[in-house]
């Protein structure tokens, strides 16, 4: 009982401490260097199942951060990237690129009808309970507006799979498993061109 208080205690205070610094736009920006090769310039990727982090909100950043850096959610290219960093690293990233413009589609929508099939499985499956009517995203729910079509189908892949955890995986996988390859088609194509 008391090991449990004492490690509740410490949660609290480091959550406190968390919240009394706050983050440095300009640091962040300055340490994003890091990510732009493979996130792009501003946020905005160019590489083929690489998301773009511009207006990602920036509890979203922060959570994928340290869940990549302690294990939780793996990739090659990530853990060398994250064991750089630190705490404010962290907050100063999530703060930088949650104030960046959205990603715009990279071309207009070419499958009208695809965006249809894609919307009506978004308000079937409530996506918008978690990532907001405008699927911009909230707190420590991931911005799907605008996003890379080829990494949103990647994740829906990763989620409904299991190969992809951390944060809200509970969540994802709940809703991403029992989606058709045609809805995981369908929503993605409309997400990227909203």
């Amino acid at each position: 009982m008391q090991i449990t208080l004492t490690w509740m205690l410490s949660v609290a205070m480091i959550i406190c401490g968390s919240l009394a610094h706050a983050a440095d736009i300009a640091a962040g920006k300055e340490k994003a260097g890091l990510c732009a090769g493979c996130h792009g310039e501003d946020g905005i990727s160019q590489t083929e199942n690489i998301p773009s982090l511009g207006a990602q909100p920036d509890q979203f950043i922060l959570w994928q951060l340290v869940f990549f850096r302690a294990g939780a959610r793996k990739s090659e290219e990530m853990q060398p990237i994250v064991e750089q960093l630190n705490n404010d690293d962290i907050r100063n990233l999530g703060a930088y690129f949650a104030s960046l413009p959205p990603p715009k589609p990279s071309k207009p929508d070419d499958n009208p009808d695809l965006s249809r099939k894609g919307a009506e499985a978004a308000a079937g499956r409530r996506c918008a309970s978690c990532h907001t009517d405008s699927y911009a995203g909230t707190k420590a729910v991931a911005r799907v507006a605008g996003q890379r079509e080829d990494y949103l189908l990647k994740a829906l892949h990763d989620y409904k799979s299991g190969v992809r955890s951390g944060g809200g995986m509970a969540a994802m996988a709940e809703v991403a498993y029992p989606l058709s390859e045609e809805e995981i088609t369908a929503l993605a194509h409309y997400l990227a061109h909203l």
